[in-house]
């Protein structure tokens, strides 16, 4: 039996400059499911994306959704990417990450997630935090800026894309600075000296952590925990009893400290490279 992919529509152009198709998967012209690719509204054109796979479940368990993948990346690599993505919902987790894991797809990143209880957490004694100074913020933002290219990067993103990406993030995201509404940007002090910073969004859903960083010379000693419990305490000020963030794979201090504060993995992201 022979499995291909039927166009069920036109190839659509977007107004953000990403294209997308839909496709059904056929064995021997018979449909048994579909798949949706397009092109990454972050990362460019370079980048394609499987944003849908479903097999019926009367033909799963026969190589379809693998061989639908595989025909897919085909069809990205026409298009000129050199990197295909996809986001796994947790839920639907164990049998798409053995399929995409097969195909060479490795974790770049993991969504996660905290529904906070009522009672904002204390910080530690002698933890101060205060909104971040206009000097403070033109240096966080070029600290940042490079640190978010170097993430990308050590990801297969080619540096230009990831430079470019850290540019129009914080263009979209901040685009009047400290006084972007919605968005605080908090410094932590320990006796009068600046130990951390914090990015919290807040959205109409919940708070989202864009970046939170420990200085360096102060890792170690707990104002990565310090800096999570402000943005908790923040949160919940603010009405938002959910909390999500974004780590990337292999930051295992991250990790493990997230989960520890009870933030659960809601998606994982994947990506492998179209030689």
């Amino acid at each position: 039996m022979t499995t291909t992919l039927r166009p069920a529509e036109p190839l659509q152009q977007h107004p953000d400059g990403t294209r997308s198709r839909r496709y059904q998967v056929c064995v021997n012209s018979r449909p048994v499911g579909e798949i949706r690719l397009g092109t990454s509204p972050t990362l460019g054109g370079t980048v394609g994306r499987i944003d849908e796979l479903t097999i019926a479940e009367g033909d799963r368990r026969r190589g379809r959704g693998t061989i639908a993948a595989l025909a897919a990346e085909e069809v990205a690599r026409g298009w000129g990417c050199r990197q295909i993505e996809t986001v796994v919902p947790a839920a639907a987790a164990d049998s798409a990450l053995r399929l995409f894991d097969a195909l060479g797809y490795t974790l770049r990143n993991r969504g996660m997630a905290k529904r906070l209880g009522t009672a904002p957490p204390a910080l530690p004694p002698e933890i101060r935090e205060r909104p971040m100074t206009e000097t403070e913020f033109t240096d966080w933002r070029a600290r940042e800026h490079e640190r978010y290219t170097r993430n990308w990067s050590e990801r297969g993103v080619p540096e230009a894309v990831a430079r470019a990406k850290a540019l129009d993030d914080q263009a979209r995201l901040l685009p009047h600075g400290l006084a972007t509404e919605g968005m605080l940007l908090s410094v932590l002090e320990h006796r009068g000296t600046l130990v951390g910073t914090l990015w919290l969004a807040l959205r109409e859903d919940g708070a989202y952590v864009y970046d939170v960083e420990t200085v360096a010379a102060e890792r170690g000693r707990g104002y990565g925990r310090a800096l999570m419990l402000l943005a908790e305490r923040q949160a919940l000020a603010s009405g938002r009893p959910l909390l999500g963030l974004n780590v990337f794979a292999g930051n295992t201090p991250a990790e493990r400290l997230y989960e520890s504060l009870g933030y659960e993995t809601v998606t994982y992201s994947l990506s492998k490279p179209l030689l």
